[in-house]
């Protein structure tokens, strides 16, 4: 089972990017998704996550301009990020909790994608 990030890339603040991550391989089930990101010199913290429902939670920051959404038919859970502001610069990175064909459970974490916003 392996995570693949896209999406990530340099705008100019109030613009808009959407990140995307992609579960695949010997896959059952997929239960929560969730975006983390971290900044130069900063913890990492958790952006957005989405339950296998649907129920989505977003840190205080981002609330009202990302919206966390995923696709199940294709293990797919994306991040659309607006109004992004300079301090949302950062490596972000997708982990999925998921169990294998043979039931296993599994937390994986896709490679980071660096979003830059910048003038």
């Amino acid at each position: 089972v392996q995570l693949q990030a896209s999406g990530g890339g340099l705008v100019q603040p109030g613009g808009s990017l959407r990140l995307s991550c992609a579960a695949s391989g010997s896959i059952f089930s997929v239960n929560a998704q969730s975006w983390y990101r971290q900044a130069p010199g900063k913890q990492r913290e958790l952006v957005a996550s989405i339950t296998s429902s649907g129920k989505t939670n977003y840190v205080d920051s981002v609330k009202g301009r990302f919206t966390i959404a995923r696709d199940n038919a294709k293990n797919t859970v994306y991040l659309q990020m607006s109004s992004l502001k300079p301090e949302d610069t950062a490596v972000y990175s997708c982990n999925t909790e998921l169990f294998d064909t043979s039931r296993r459970y599994v937390n994986i974490w896709g490679q980071g994608t660096l979003v830059t916003v910048s003038s």
